[in-house]
């Protein structure tokens, strides 16, 4: 700033000297010598003037510095005063922060004198207690041998006789708690299935006709047997070349022809290909060829309507072509008078319906309702169980895990990794041995209630066991003096898990067992 001050007086009187010399020059230059006196005193005026100029300049430039000055040093007075106490904020919590940690060192201090004091107070009390324990040790001793020589048995023996009796109390009360959880359990779970069972058959509506499978004709006249024949048997022979079944004249009823095969959906179609014969009235091998083809080819479209229809009516995305197709053979496929194609739509209606209650996924469960036997469409062709050749068709062609795992599980099979595979198994029991479901022979029912009665009669202590009610309930009647009330829980828990594991039968089968004391005396 000063060095601003000088240069700019430096100027000033410059500038002065510079006028003064220069209308000195013009004057005498013009005026001559004579003008030459007012032109000094002119320019000493003009010179006077450019020093009092530089002056006032200097004091202003000078005034203007000194106020710059001090508005510096009002800002560097004022950044330091707000450092200091910036600086004096941090002293201070400095200060308290250290007042605090000499607090907490002087409380430290005297919780450690506290807990060296504890601790000596503990060593003289466990000295004490060593001390104490040794005169209890001795009394307990003596009490012990007086208490043999009184009782006459030693310790180990009271013991074994003391752990004897609360082990059969233990078990007393453990069967008891046992029954009384499991009869809750069972009542609370009987009502939640009744109800979920009932609302779920409630809503489906089903045929309840058995149906058979046609498989014998019965022919107008012996010219029409003897062209089927053909020359030599030609005919005969022929159709069963292309139909794969083969025909039986029923020596009884010379006019009866009977179709025997066990493909369902080439049964079909060989009953359709000879309805359509005699119905022409003319049979020779060009005509045959010519109505089987014909025949294959609506039973194929059948096929695929059917499956089409199923999916359909159950609301369900299609699946694969070739799932499609085995859905479809299903309605030429039968057990125990079943159509399969029915059971499988009743069984993926009434999963629906109990998933839906269950809170589980509902179109996943109807859809391995409705697939659980398709294993039935292949095992005509294929070596393998239903649910073996089912879950293997389902894997191929890209259906759901708990689909594959429904089919392979609901004959119990392999390992259940879903509630909706335990829906499936218990819609196909409920859809199976509904009345008039299925027609079961006599010959199978009878060996199905000898192995139930067997099975229970080979527990020790059954004295006898009737199976009643088609074989869904069982009363056992076991022996008083090798069985008694605490043991019947388990020997029925035991006798029901081996039933479950050597039969297959639909719904559940109920075990009653009677245990009755009698006591007999005569008089006289």
């Amino acid at each position: 700033m000063a060095a601003h001050i000088l240069i700019y007086s430096i100027v000033g009187l410059l500038l002065g000297i510079g006028l003064g010399l220069l209308g000195g020059w013009i004057l005498n230059s013009r005026l001559g010598e004579k003008s030459l006196v007012r032109a000094r005193e002119e320019s000493a005026r003009l010179l006077e003037d450019a020093k009092i100029q530089g002056e006032n300049l200097k004091k202003l430039e000078l005034a203007k510095a000194r106020e710059e000055f001090q508005q510096e040093r009002s800002a560097v007075e004022e950044d330091y005063q707000k450092r200091f106490e910036s600086v004096k904020n941090i002293e201070r919590a400095m200060n308290r922060r250290d007042a605090h940690l000499q607090q907490v060192e002087r409380e430290q201090q005297k919780r450690l004198g506290e807990m060296e004091t504890m601790a000596a107070e503990i060593e003289a009390n466990e000295a004490a207690l060593q001390g104490r324990r040794g005169e209890i040790d001795a009394v307990i001793a003596e009490y012990n041998s007086r208490l043999e020589k009184a009782a006459g048995l030693t310790i180990e023996d009271a013991k074994k006789q003391l752990v004897a009796n609360l082990k059969n109390e233990a078990e007393h009360e453990a069967a008891n708690m046992i029954r009384r959880i499991k009869e809750e359990a069972q009542r609370t779970a009987e009502i939640e299935a009744q109800k979920i069972v009932t609302l779920a058959i409630e809503r489906v509506a089903v045929d309840q006709v058995v149906e058979r499978t046609t498989s014998q004709f019965k022919l107008p006249d012996e010219a029409i047997k003897g062209r089927l024949i053909g020359h030599e048997g030609r005919n005969i022979k022929f159709f069963e070349e292309q139909t794969g079944m083969q025909l039986l004249i029923n020596n009884e009823d010379p006019n009866t022809v009977v179709i025997s095969g066990f493909n369902p959906v080439a049964r079909e179609i060989a009953r359709q290909s000879l309805e359509r014969l005699i119905q022409a009235g003319k049979i020779h091998p060009r005509k045959i060829q010519e109505v089987v083809t014909k025949v294959k080819k609506k039973v194929q479209r059948e096929i695929q309507v059917a499956g089409e229809e199923a999916f359909t009516y159950l609301a369900l995305e299609p699946p694969n072509p070739e799932i499609l197709k085995l859905v479809g053979k299903l309605r030429y496929r039968t057990s125990y008078g079943q159509n399969v194609l029915n059971h499988s739509v009743e069984v993926a209606e009434l999963c629906g319906n109990m998933a839906a209650e269950l809170g589980l996924d509902v179109t996943l469960a109807k859809r391995a309702g409705l697939l659980h036997d398709i294993g039935k469409a292949i095992d005509v062709e294929k070596e393998g169980t239903h649910p073996q050749l089912g879950g293997e068709a389902a894997r191929k062609y890209g259906e759901h895990e708990v689909v594959i795992n429904a089919i392979e599980s609901h004959h119990e099979d392999v390992e259940v990794i879903h509630p909706i595979s335990v829906l499936v198994a218990v819609c196909d029991a409920i859809s199976g041995s509904r009345p008039g479901a299925r027609r079961a022979s006599l010959t199978d029912y009878l060996r199905r209630i000898e192995t139930l009665e067997s099975i229970v009669t080979s527990f020790e202590g059954v004295e006898q066991c009737f199976a009643i009610q088609a074989g869904r309930e069982v009363r056992v009647i076991v022996k008083t003096d090798q069985v008694d009330d605490d043991k019947m829980p388990f020997l029925t828990s035991e006798m029901a898990k081996k039933i479950q594991d050597e039969m297959d039968y639909p719904g559940h089968i109920r075990l009653t067992m009677i245990r009755e004391a009698k006591a007999v005396q005569y008089a006289g």
